[in-house]
């Protein structure tokens, strides 16, 4: 007998100020992954007042809208609610979580960074969603209506 859950499983994305590579993965995460399976959020050490105005630009250049978004403080609740953690750019400082249920991505910051830098970093952050999510099995299912049938090129 299978058992559903009703909520989808968390994955907290931790960096020091939540106001760029931790942005970028929630952000990512959340436009790739099945969100019936599963959702992300982020979080920061020290959160900034916003998100780096570098980030926002790169995200809008992908479709990505990042300019509403509010950085949030690590809390100890998120850390004991989540599915899989991933941190970046805190290695002192980060939470902990169990064996298997973390990882931790050696990522360059983007704050201040120029744009071509900070393009860099958002592609590496993507690749490296992309990967965790097909490592989970955490993808979107893909139909497609065409498989198995051929157009009817006749009626054309």
């Amino acid at each position: 007998m299978t058992t559903h859950r009703s909520e989808p499983l968390q994955v907290l994305f931790v960096c020091t100020r939540n106001a760029g590579r931790s942005q970028i993965a929630a952000a990512f995460f959340n436009d790739l992954a099945d969100p019936r399976k599963v959702r992300a959020i982020s979080a920061g050490l020290d959160p900034a007042p916003r998100v780096c105005p570098e980030v926002v630009a790169a995200m809008a250049e992908v479709g990505i809208d990042l300019a509403d978004v509010t950085p949030t403080e690590l809390t100890g609740r998120m850390q004991t609610e989540v599915t899989f953690l991933v941190t970046m750019g805190c290695p002192e400082r980060c939470p902990m979580i169990g064996q298997g249920r973390r990882a931790d991505w050696k990522l360059d910051d983007p704050e201040g960074q120029p744009m071509s830098r900070v393009r860099e970093i958002r592609d590496e952050i993507r690749g490296l969603v992309a990967a965790l999510i097909t490592a989970k099995a955490w993808g979107r299912e893909t139909t497609d209506d065409r498989r198995g049938t051929s157009p009817n090129l006749s009626s054309v």
